[in-house]
């Protein structure tokens, strides 16, 4: 049963499929803790013109949302996107041990992962590889401290898929201690963007990171999912835009 925190902080209904558009959902569960702050997370789900299905960072598993996920295909891609976003593989990898794995640039190196047993398969890059080159378009933002994040656009509904490089915190979903904090941070809806750790490592290979934003809003997103707060589901280019500001500018 849902808490009051649950409640407040996620995005409910949680654990189920919601419907992006033809070929893509989005599945709300949440909360996790992040330094004792309790924050909502995110998983896109993707079937691929193959009929494989793509899970970009999972969400903790449940039996339900299994079933829910099978009935669209085979279950075949686990893909953890950075190196935050990898935590609750493991747990889908058990249940489907024959999908491919896929990982951030350097996340199998830390010495985290290497203690959690996870297994990687394949490392993401600056390019689709032939699994989903054709429902997929892919790049690759690195920063300096480590930061990788693989960030993707579903062509066919022209959404882009990104992890941590924008948050967007709705303040009603926050306790009022963490309000100023977080607008602080930069990381308050709707002016919601990378948070502070995150820009400080982009901005050590800047020149790289911002010919990246500016051609992922070249893209022209009609809509952005991300992990961590409200997602732009509508006028997407123009909240990219605004959310890589610190970026672009």
């Amino acid at each position: 049963m849902a808490t009051d925190q649950t409640n407040r902080v996620a995005y409910s209904p949680l654990n189920t499929l919601k419907p992006v558009a033809d070929g893509i959902w989005i599945v709300d569960g949440g909360p996790m803790h992040v330094a004792m702050i309790p924050i909502p997370i995110r998983m896109t789900v993707v079937r691929l013109a193959s009929g494989q299905v793509w899970l970009h960072s999972p969400v903790p598993y449940n039996a339900r949302l299994r079933s829910e996920i099978e009935a669209l295909g085979p279950i075949s891609h686990l893909v953890a996107p950075n190196i935050a976003h990898w935590s609750f593989v493991k747990d889908w990898q058990r249940q489907f041990p024959e999908a491919t794995t896929w990982a951030a640039p350097g996340l199998r190196k830390r010495r985290q992962v290497k203690a959690s047993g996870v297994r990687f398969d394949r490392d993401l890059g600056h390019v689709p590889p032939e699994e989903w080159a054709g429902d997929l378009q892919q790049r690759l933002l690195e920063g300096g401290l480590g930061l990788a994040e693989a960030v993707f656009l579903h062509r066919a509904s022209r959404t882009l898929i990104l992890t941590d490089l924008v948050e967007n915190f709705e303040a009603e979903k926050l306790s009022p201690a963490l309000r100023p904090l977080v607008r602080a941070a930069g990381a308050m809806e709707p002016q919601g963007m990378a948070p502070p750790h995150y820009r400080l490592a982009t901005n050590l290979r800047r020149s790289q990171a911002k010919a990246l934003a500016q051609e992922l809003v070249d893209w022209g997103p009609e809509r952005v999912i991300f992990a961590h707060g409200k997602w732009f589901d509508r006028d997407g280019t123009a909240q990219l835009r605004r959310s890589l500001r610190w970026l672009l500018g």
